[in-house]
């Protein structure tokens, strides 16, 4: 790890400021890195992915770690809301409960007592060619995605290229699927990004960014706003290993149903098989005015893997995210899959 200036700010504005005022570096694109929770950014410095000159602690700034509202007003969530109090707050598991199992899904309980809401939604991609120090690929400032006709098994099928990554966030595709918004401070001001728009495919702006923050902001706050499907969500996640690993597909699921049983709405998410949390509004627009049988359930699966197109080695995605997706809406909608 390249040694670096640590700083703790106490406040909002005090810590753009220094995000901003970092002594330029040559080795990479960020001068200064925020830090959060830790768990991605310090694995990252210390492969060398990221060499920043500054690290700005955000865990010194009061005010980011609160959780305030129900499933009537909304919910607001601080940046700096770890994992394990997403998963146990009561008014989440009973409000949002989707958000809470995905909160649930990730990792081990010493990476969720330490994970933030913030930092999970910003992590860096998993790509072993993207973390191996040695492969230049394209991702960072290489020109060509080693995974395209490589290893890549865990790898994108649907959104890809130039890069085929997979964004590694449990929360993100939960909180799309709730319609989220996050709150970000930067030099010039503050915005509220609805959080579909805040993540970018790789051929879209910069090939080497996962989002539109700009080098000295930082997320403050999420917002979930109340809607009639929310309590009737839920997140489903498959993986190799029980603890700390990543999702080789998972699916966010969200279900309003009338008093007949039929869906009103429905709002459906993928992750783990593209760069970005990959909504499916296809498949939501085809459920509506149906009950959740087998019929349906199965319809909608394949709209979700409409258009994918696998690598040489994760053909399998298709099948094991069409089977994610008719799981998840069962239990969303509270029938047998």
């Amino acid at each position: 790890m390249k040694a670096f200036e640590w700083v703790s700010p106490a406040s909002v504005e005090e810590a753009v400021g220094l995000l901003k005022s970092a002594p330029t570096s040559r080795e990479m694109d960020e001068a200064a890195r925020p830090l959060a929770g830790g768990q991605d950014l310090l694995t990252t410095m210390k492969d060398y992915l990221t060499r920043p000159v500054r690290v700005v602690n955000l865990k010194s700034i009061r005010g980011l770690d609160k959780i305030e509202g129900d499933g009537r007003k909304g919910l607001r969530v601080g940046a700096l809301v770890t994992l394990a109090q997403v998963e146990e707050h009561a008014v989440i598991r009973r409000d949002f409960p989707g958000l809470a199992e995905a909160a649930h899904s990730v990792a081990t309980q010493q990476i969720r007592n330490l994970g933030t809401v913030g930092g999970n939604l910003c992590q860096r991609p998993r790509c072993w060619y993207y973390r191996l120090e040695e492969a230049v690929c394209i991702k960072k400032g290489g020109s060509e995605c080693f995974a395209a006709t490589g290893e890549n098994k865990y790898n994108a099928i649907l959104g890809g290229g130039p890069s085929w990554i997979v964004h590694p966030s449990d929360l993100a595709p939960m909180l799309v699927a709730l319609g989220a918004s996050v709150n970000v401070a930067g030099a010039d001001g503050r915005r509220t990004i609805l959080l579909e728009k805040f993540f970018t495919l790789p051929n879209e702006g910069s090939v080497r960014r996962e989002n539109v923050l700009q080098n000295d902001e930082i997320i403050t706050e999420v917002s979930v706003p109340a809607s009639p499907f929310a309590a009737r969500s839920t997140y489903l996640k498959f993986k190799e290993r029980e603890s700390l690993d990543f999702a080789l597909s998972s699916v966010a699921a969200a279900v309003e149903l009338g008093a007949d049983k039929r869906v009103r709405q429905a709002r459906l998410v993928l992750g783990g098989v593209a760069p970005v949390p990959w909504r499916v509004p296809k498949a939501e627009e085809f459920l509506k005015g149906k009950t959740l049988d087998a019929e349906a359930l199965a319809g909608a699966a394949r709209l979700a893997l409409e258009g994918a197109e696998p690598l040489s080695k994760n053909a399998y995605k298709v099948p094991l995210t069409q089977t994610l997706v008719r799981r998840a809406l069962a239990k969303a909608g509270g029938v047998s899959a």
